[in-house]
């Protein structure tokens, strides 16, 4: 038996001015790894291709891994970088295989696609006949091009995505079972017109807690994927919001009661998934009361720059809200982070233990929402200075690199600011370590995260603050401007 398996990861922001060229999908060099690369890149670390490659293993499949691209969220792909990565899937395919196992996200959008998963699928169905098994994330666009053109999906049933190996391992599973003529999977896929904001589609939190334990729940009653997605709603696209696919062994009636089952809860439950933004002066007045109040040696107060984070497609670089920290004058506050290379470079070149002033934030402009950047004058002295490469503790992408390239920490004596080189999401306590903070030590920490800080960090947490700033992530739907997008979808309009 060969197999190919591959990693193609993009969760596409349209208003997201950051550029996604074939560089973004590198992990060290200036493009993905391909072939062992890929395999020593990836090989036991907690990633859906992890588990792929571990299942071939266990089984004594021969098997390739032609490329592993997985890039940060940002501006819709380039056409270039897109062909590239497909080209390489498609050319270990064209010559000859069992079965595919696939590594997508659910919600890439190139310059020419605005369903990138489904068009590789597309292509490889015009290829060969045998069986493709994909992994998808939980924030899947699902366009019918995704389902009609595999025979297994299995999506993330955790946000933070705790669970992406275990993703990795259910879709496996489930293909080789086909593969060995031990299942024949009938899949049942559809949508309901609604765009879950992505601050209220936490798993732990209601209603998505209920929907995922749903899917568990159908898992263990014989279904071989149940997967409900609640969508990516920072892509204006056509089929942006809730999904559902369910797959089962040889009972399509089955597999569609199920995923109606599951549609028709999410959308009893809608106007739960509608967030109610709170102002950013009631937000920083709301945190000071409960620094103060909380008890000695408890964690600290986090507060969540939730409209720029870089794992939804933000730039990383607006001031509102830092701005807002240190107009409150803030004390003991270790902030994560500034995307900003070239302040990165003022202060190595300063060196560490130097005095500078420096232009901070604010370089990115954002067009498609009508937003300039807004630079901030900041003061302070260079605490650290160093490469930005950490591996994840877990349990979200254990044991997976980052690299937040160049990076420095600017202390201005009430705020310790992290400024990075490239974007990373604050998930892990690695990221802190990394750059010698210790987060539980902190009277406030600020994350430019929404939903996965929880992963790593939560447990430290006093309190939590979700402060609305500025940015691409932003919640607010009249802000971003959704054109294209079907309608009538609900919060949108009244359905």
């Amino acid at each position: 038996m060969k197999l190919v398996i591959a990693q193609m990861k993009h969760e596409t922001n349209t208003f997201s001015p950051v550029p996604t060229g074939l560089a973004r999908f590198a992990t060290a060099a200036d493009r993905p790894p391909e072939g062992a690369a890929a395999i020593a890149a990836y090989r036991g670390t907690g990633s859906a291709i992890a588990a792929f490659i571990e299942l071939a293993e266990a089984a004594g499949a021969d098997y390739v891994v032609p490329i592993a691209a997985n890039a940060s969220p940002s501006s819709p792909v380039d056409d270039s970088a897109f062909e590239h990565i497909v080209q390489c899937i498609c050319d270990a395919v064209a010559q000859g295989c069992d079965g595919v196992l696939l590594d997508l996200h659910g919600a890439m959008v190139t310059q020419t696609y605005e369903d990138g998963e489904g068009e590789l699928l597309r292509r490889l169905r015009a290829i060969t006949a045998v069986p493709i098994g994909v992994a998808l994330d939980m924030h899947t666009n699902l366009y019918d091009g995704m389902a009609e053109h595999c025979n297994v999906i299995a999506g993330y049933q955790t946000y933070p995505h705790v669970d992406v190996y275990e993703t990795g391992l259910r879709a496996g599973r489930a293909l080789l079972k086909m593969l060995a003529g031990q299942a024949a999977p009938a899949m049942a896929f559809g949508r309901r017109p609604m765009l879950p904001h992505v601050m209220r589609q936490g798993s732990d939190d209601s209603p998505n807690r209920e929907l995922q334990a749903r899917c568990r729940e159908m898992e263990a009653e014989g279904a071989l994927c149940a997967s409900l997605f609640v969508g990516f709603p920072n892509a204006d696209i056509e089929y942006a919001g809730l999904s559902a696919v369910v797959v089962c062994d040889g009972n399509p009636a089955q597999a569609k009661r199920w995923c109606d089952e599951l549609l028709d809860m999410a959308w009893a439950a809608r106007e739960k998934f509608v967030y109610q933004i709170e102002s950013l002066p009631e937000s920083m007045a709301r945190a000071q009361a409960l620094a103060a109040a909380k008890p000695a040696g408890s964690g600290p107060v986090v507060l969540l720059d939730h409209s720029d984070n870089c794992a939804s497609g933000g730039t990383m670089d607006t001031m509102t809200v830092l701005g807002a920290i240190l107009d409150a004058g803030l004390d003991g506050v270790a902030a994560f982070a500034i995307f900003d290379p070239t302040a990165v470079q003022q202060m190595i070149q300063a060196g560490v233990g130097a005095q500078v002033t420096i232009s901070l934030g604010g370089k990115l402009d954002m067009p498609a929402i009508g937003l300039k950047g807004q630079p901030r004058s900041v003061s302070g002295q260079v605490k650290l200075i160093c490469d930005g490469q950490y591996r994840n503790l877990g349990p979200m992408s254990r044991g997976t690199l980052n690299s937040m390239g160049p990076t420095a920490v600017l202390d201005t004596g009430r705020v310790q600011i992290v400024v990075i080189s490239n974007h990373v999401e604050p998930n892990d306590l690695a990221a802190f370590t990394a750059v010698g903070i210790t987060p539980a030590n902190q009277r406030f920490v600020m994350l430019k995260s929404r939903i996965h800080w929880r992963a790593g960090l939560r447990p430290l947490a006093h309190a939590v603050v979700e402060c609305a700033g500025t940015g691409v992530c932003s919640s607010d739907y009249a802000l971003l401007g959704l054109n294209k997008v079907r309608r009538p979808i609900y919060p949108l309009d009244a359905i």
